[in-house]
C-alpha cells in the first residue's frame, strides 16, 4: 500500500475537492465502501491510507480508525477550504457517523435485495443481515433521531434522521422488489437507477382504472387455467397457477413499448405459461386453442407439433400505435429458443435500419431452473454487446417457481445465490420481485423496459412466485416437494388476494367475482374479455413469404454470369484503396485473383466463393457470414476482409472489398463471432427466418465443431418446416475432409444430416470444385425456394490447383448434382462405376491414372440429398457392361454417406449388378490421430476402389 502520510499530503490540495464535486467524492466513496477494486487506483490508496492518518488536535496525535470522509470533504468544500483537513475530538465521532451512514446506504444498495420481502409462499424466516442494521455502524438508540446529510441519495431531501433515513432504505430495497444494481461499472446507469427507485422508495402509484386493469390480467391469467383444468383434466398445458402476475407483466411490457415507439416485439419462451402468453397477450381465440385440445384443430403439417411448442404472431393497439408481437415457436430445449429470437430481431432492425433497437424489442421467458442450468443462456448474453449480434438489449422475464422439475432439491438447483447471477457478466441489473404483489411487478416491468430503452442494454424482471401443479398436470409434486405443496395448497393465489386488496381500498367489494364471472362467460363462448388484437392491419416491414412457399423441389437455377459482368465484378474486389498497405501474401492473393479474373488462370476456392458473393450483392442480395473465423478463413484461404499493414489504431484499417462492388449494392456482412457455436447458429437461423432475400451463411471453424449446435440442428434446421411450416434458408458451411489431422478435426459428421434429411426438409451438398461453390451458392439464392443447405466444404481443395476451374464454368453451366467422368473413356469397356464424394475424388483418379487403366469410371456425387436419381441413372446408362459399383469414402464404414446412399444406388442398379464399400473399417472415432495409420488407411481405401469387390456386397 502506498505510504498514507505521502498519499494524505498529496491530496490536501486536490482540485477534485471543491464544492461543485462533493457529490462526486460521495459516489466515489460510497463505491470504494462497496468494493474497494470498483474504484481508480489513486482513489483506492486515498481511502485506504485515510485509515491510518493520525487525527490532530494541536498537542498530540491518536490513531482513529474512522475518518469523516464523505461529509468532511462535502462540508469543507461548501466552507471554501482550500484543503481537506482531518477532524479531531467531537468532531471526528461526527465524521466517523457520518461515514457510517454512507456505509449503510451503500449496504442497502449492495445486499438489500437479500432481506426484501420476495416469497409468496414465506416458507422461511428472513435472516437478518447484520449490515442493514444500524447498531452495525455502531448506532445506538440515541443516535436514532440524529440528522444526517444524504444528499448522495433520492429521497427528496438533503437531510434525514438516521431511522427516518432507515425505513426509506428498507422501503426501497426490502420490500416487494429487491434490486440488483451496483454491480454495473458506469456511474450513469447505477445513479439512473437509484434515483428510479428511491425517488418512489419502490413503491407504485396506479390509478383506479390502472389497479383495476392490473386485476382484469391476473383474473385472465388465472381464469384461463382453471378453465383448462376442468375442461381438459389431466392434458398438459404446463399451467401458469401461481405465477399470475406474468400475465400482468407482458401486457405492461408490450403496452409500455408501444408508448415508447417499439413496432414489433419477439417474444421467446418455453411451456409455462404459454397457453395463457397465446390468449391472454397475443389475442389467440380461445376456441381455436380449445379445438387443439379437442383434436379438431386443421393438420396441414407433414409432422406438426404439440400444441405448448407453437408460435404466434398478432397486431395488438396500444398508445403509441400498432405493434407487431411475435411469440417464436420452440422445442422442449427451454433456452435454445433465445439466439433464435435474437437473431430474428436482428434481420427485422437491419430491414428497418434501425441499428439501435429502437423500434424492435426482443423479450426473453425463462424459468428458474433453466436460466441457471443451460449453456445458451451464457453463450447468447455473451452475443448481446457484440457488433454482429446487437439487438439493442434484451427484457428477461424469469417465471421464478422456485424449484426447477419436481423432483429436485433446492440445494442442487445451482451453485448461485440467485438464479439470475448469471446475467451479472454483462452487468444486466435484476430487480427481483415478489409474484403475489402484482402492482409490483407491473413496476418493476416499467422500470426494467424504461432501462432498456434509455441505455439499450438487457435487463432482468425476475417474477418469484409458485408453481400450483407439477411440472406437468400428471405430476403429483408432493412427492417429492411435501413441505413446499402443503404452503402451495394453503395459498388463496395471488388473484384473491390482490382483489381482496383492492377491495379493502374501496374500489369494489365485488370487483373481483364479477371478474372471475365475465371471464368464465367469455371462456364459455370461447372469446375474448379483452381483445386488442388488430384484424386488418399489415406493417410496410412485413417480409413477403408467398414467392417461396409450397415450391416443390428443382434442381436446376440459371446461375452463370455474362463475361464482362464477371471481369467488371473481378476488378472491383481485387482492387484497393490507393493509401491501402495490404500485407505481402494478401498482395499476392490479390494479383492471382486479378489474373483468374481475367481468365489468365484457371479460378480457385476462394476466388469462386467471392464471386459468388460479388455477384449476389450486385443483385440486390445482401450476404451476411459469421464464424469464428470468417474474416480471413480459418485457412486463409478468403480473405473477405483486409488489414492495412500501417494502421494506428485497432478500429481503422480495414478494408472489404465485396463491399464496393457496385453503386447500389446490397449489404455484404462478415462476422468473426464469438467462441459459441451453438448460440450463433441459434442466431443465424433466427436471422434467415426473417429474411429470406438474404444469403445467410454460417461457418464452422472447423466441420466437427458443428457437434456444440447439434440442438439447433435438430430442432429448428432439419424439423422446423415439418413440425411448424417454417421455411428457412440458412448456408452452413463445414469444413471437412480426411488430411489426417486427428479425430476432431475431419469429419463435420455428414452422416446426422444424411440422418436427419427426409422430406426434402434440407440440401446436402460436398462440392469439389471451385464453379461448383460458385453455382451452388448462386443457386441458394435466385432460385424461388428456400431450404436449409448444408455445404461440406474441403481443406486440402482450398489450394489444389485440380480443384480449380477455367472461368467459362462460371460463364456458362450450372451446379452439377453429379459430375460425370471427365476421361473420354471407350463406354462398353467400362465394367466397374466408382461412385464418391469430396476430395477422395482426386486420390481416386490419381490411382487410376498409376494404374493405367480405363476400365473404371468415377462419379461424383456433389448433392448427398435430395439424391440426384435421374442424373445419376442417366450417367449408368452411359456404361451397358457395368456389373460392379463401388461406393468409395474417406469416413469410416459407419459414419459418412455409405448407409444412406446405398439404398439410393440400389434403386437405380440394373439386374446382375453388385453394389461394394470401399472405404476405412467400422470406428468409434472419426478419425485416427497417428499420421502413419491415416496414410495407412488412406492407401488401402483407394486400393480397394479397384480392387477384388470384398466384405458386404449388395446384389440387384
Amino acid at each position: 500500500m502506498s505510504d498514507p502520510g505521502s498519499v494524505y499530503t498529496a491530496y490536501q490540495g486536490n482540485s477534485y475537492l471543491f464544492g461543485g464535486n462533493a457529490p462526486y467524492v460521495e459516489e466515489m466513496y460510497e463505491n470504494y465502501l462497496a468494493n474497494p477494486t470498483s474504484v481508480p487506483e489513486t482513489w483506492r490508496d486515498y481511502f485506504d491510507a485515510l485509515q491510518h492518518v493520525p487525527a490532530v488536535d494541536g498537542s498530540e496525535s491518536k490513531d482513529v480508525p474512522h475518518l469523516p470522509v464523505i461529509n468532511a470533504f462535502a462540508e469543507r468544500a461548501k466552507q471554501g477550504a482550500g484543503r481537506v483537513l482531518v477532524a479531531s475530538g467531537a468532531e471526528s465521532d461526527l465524521g466517523r457517523k457520518r461515514t457510517a451512514v454512507q456505509q449503510l446506504i451503500a449496504a442497502y444498495r449492495n445486499v438489500g435485495c437479500r432481506w426484501a420481502d420476495l416469497d409468496p409462499l414465506k416458507r422461511t424466516e428472513r435472516e437478518k443481515i447484520p449490515e442493514l442494521e444500524a447498531g452495525f455502524y455502531g448506532f445506538n438508540d440515541a443516535d436514532q433521531e440524529a440528522v444526517f446529510n444524504i444528499s448522495n441519495t433520492f429521497f427528496g431531501k438533503e437531510s434525514m434522521s438516521l431511522r427516518e433515513l432507515t425505513n426509506a432504505l428498507r422501503e426501497t430495497y426490502c420490500g416487494s422488489i429487491g434490486a440488483e444494481y451496483m454491480y454495473i461499472s458506469d456511474q450513469h446507469r447505477k445513479r439512473w437507477w437509484q434515483q428510479k427507485l428511491e425517488s418512489i422508495r419502490s413503491k407504485p402509484n396506479f390509478s383506479a382504472d390502472q389497479k383495476k386493469h392490473i386485476l382484469d390480467r391476473v383474473t385472465a391469467a388465472e381464469g384461463l387455467e382453471r378453465f383448462l383444468h376442468t375442461k381438459y383434466v389431466g392434458q398438459k398445458r404446463f399451467s401458469l397457477e401461481g405465477g399470475e402476475s406474468f400475465i400482468a407483466s407482458i401486457d405492461a411490457l408490450i403496452q409500455g413499448a408501444g408508448s415508447k415507439g417499439v413496432q414489433e416485439i419477439v417474444i421467446g419462451m418455453a411451456h409455462r405459461g404459454r397457453l395463457n402468453v397465446l390468449v391472454n397477450a397475443l389475442g389467440k381465440m380461445p376456441a381455436d386453442l380449445f379445438a387443439e385440445f379437442d383434436h379438431t384443430a386443421k393438420e396441414d403439417l407433414p409432422a406438426g407439433d404439440v400444441k405448448y411448442h407453437q408460435g404466434f404472431s398478432s397486431d395488438v393497439t396500444t398508445a403509441g400505435g400498432p405493434v407487431h408481437l411475435t411469440l417464436a415457436f420452440n422445442p422442449s430445449h427451454l433456452e435454445i429458443v433465445n439466439p433464435v429470437v435474437e437473431g430474428s430481431v436482428r434481420a427485422r432492425m437491419d430491414r428497418r435500419s434501425d441499428p439501435h433497437g429502437k423500434q424492435v424489442l426482443p423479450v426473453l421467458v425463462h424459468g428458474d431452473a433453466a436460466i441457471a442450468g443451460q449453456g445458451v443462456v451464457m453463450e447468447t448474453l455473451a452475443l448481446s454487446e457484440t457488433r454482429g449480434y446487437f439487438t439493442g438489449g434484451t427484457v428477461h422475464i424469469v417465471i421464478n417457481n422456485q424449484i426447477g422439475f419436481t423432483t429436485s432439491d433446492p440445494r442442487d438447483a445451482r451453485s448461485t445465490l440467485y438464479c439470475t447471477d448469471i446475467v451479472k457478466m454483462i452487468e444486466a441489473p435484476v430487480l427481483h420481485v415478489n409474484g403475489d404483489d402484482p402492482e409490483a411487478v407491473v413496476l418493476a416491468t416499467q422500470l426494467a423496459l424504461e432501462y432498456r430503452m434509455e441505455f439499450q442494454r438487457d435487463v432482468v424482471v425476475d417474477i418469484v412466485c409458485f408453481r400450483k401443479l407439477g411440472h406437468n398436470e400428471q405430476d403429483t409434486p408432493a412427492l417429492t416437494q411435501p413441505l413446499m405443496y402443503k404452503k402451495i395448497a394453503q395459498h388463496p393465489g395471488t388473484r384473491k388476494l390482490y382483489a381482496d386488496k383492492l377491495a379493502a381500498q374501496g374500489l369494489g367489494d365485488t370487483l373481483g367475482d364479477d371478474m372471475v364471472k365475465a371471464y368464465r362467460a367469455a371462456m364459455d363462448a370461447g372469446k375474448h374479455t379483452h381483445d386488442p388484437v388488430l384484424t386488418n392491419f399489415k406493417s410496410k416491414y412485413a417480409v413477403d413469404w408467398q414467392p417461396f412457399l409450397g415450391r416443390k423441389w428443382t434442381d436446376h437455377a440459371d446461375t452463370a454470369i455474362p463475361t464482362a459482368e464477371w471481369k467488371r465484378l473481378a476488378e472491383k474486389i481485387t482492387t484497393l484503396p490507393a493509401d491501402f498497405t495490404p500485407h505481402p501474401l494478401v498482395k499476392k492473393v490479390l494479383d492471382d485473383r486479378a489474373a483468374m479474373g481475367r481468365g489468365e488462370v484457371n479460378v480457385d476456392w476462394g476466388m469462386g466463393e467471392h464471386m459468388a458473393f460479388a455477384s449476389l450483392v450486385a443483385s440486390g442480395y445482401p450476404v451476411r457470414l459469421s464464424g469464428e473465423d470468417c474474416g480471413r478463413g480459418t485457412f486463409t484461404h478468403r480473405h473477405a476482409v483486409l488489414h492495412d499493414q500501417n494502421r494506428e489504431k485497432w478500429d481503422t484499417g480495414t478494408f472489404t472489398p465485396l463491399s464496393h462492388v457496385a453503386e447500389n449494392q446490397a449489404p455484404f456482412v462478415v462476422i468473426d463471432s464469438i467462441l459459441s457455436e451453438e448460440a450463433v447458429l441459434g442466431f443465424e437461423y433466427g436471422y434467415a427466418s426473417n429474411d429470406p432475400n438474404t444469403l445467410v451463411i454460417w461457418e464452422a471453424q472447423f466441420g466437427d465443431f458443428v457437434n456444440g449446435a447439434q440442438v439447433v440442428i435438430d430442432q429448428f434446421i432439419a424439423s422446423g418446416e415439418v413440425k411448424w411450416g417454417r421455411v428457412n434458408g440458412i448456408t452452413l458451411m463445414l469444413p471437412h475432409g480426411y488430411e489426417g489431422q486427428g479425430p476432431e478435426h475431419s469429419s463435420a459428421r455428414l452422416e446426422r444430416f444424411m440422418q436427419l434429411a427426409a422430406d426434402t426438409n434440407m440440401q446436402i451438398v460436398q462440392p469439389t470444385t471451385a464453379s461448383q461453390i460458385f453455382h451452388v451458392l448462386r443457386r441458394q439464392m435466385v432460385r424461388n425456394l428456400r431450404k436449409p443447405l448444408v455445404i461440406m466444404t474441403p481443406k486440402s481443395l482450398l489450394r489444389n490447383k485440380d480443384a480449380g476451374s477455367p472461368l467459362v464454368e462460371f460463364t456458362k453451366g450450372a451446379f452439377q448434382t453429379i459430375i460425370p467422368e471427365h476421361k473420354d473413356l471407350k463406354a462398353d469397356k467400362v465394367k466397374r462405376v466408382i461412385m464418391c464424394s469430396g476430395k477422395v475424388y482426386y486420390d481416386l483418379a490419381k490411382k487410376r491414372e498409376e494404374r493405367g487403366t480405363d476400365e473404371s469410371a468415377i462419379l461424383r456425387v456433389e448433392q448427398l440429398y435430395p439424391f440426384p436419381h435421374k442424373a445419376f441413372a442417366a450417367e449408368l446408362k452411359k456404361y451397358p457392361n457395368v456389373t460392379e459399383i463401388v461406393w468409395c469414402q474417406d469416413e469410416p464404414q459407419n459414419q459418412g454417406a455409405w448407409f444412406f446412399v446405398q439404398h439410393y444406388i440400389h434403386e437405380n442398379m440394373v439386374e446382375g449388378q453388385k453394389l461394394a464399400y470401399a472405404g476405412r473399417p467400422s470406428s468409434a472415432s472419426p478419425a485416427v490421430g497417428y499420421a502413419h495409420l491415416h496414410q495407412e488407411q488412406q492407401k488401402a481405401l483407394v486400393d480397394a476402389a479397384f480392387g477384388k469387390l470384398k466384405g458386404f456386397i449388395l446384389t440387384k
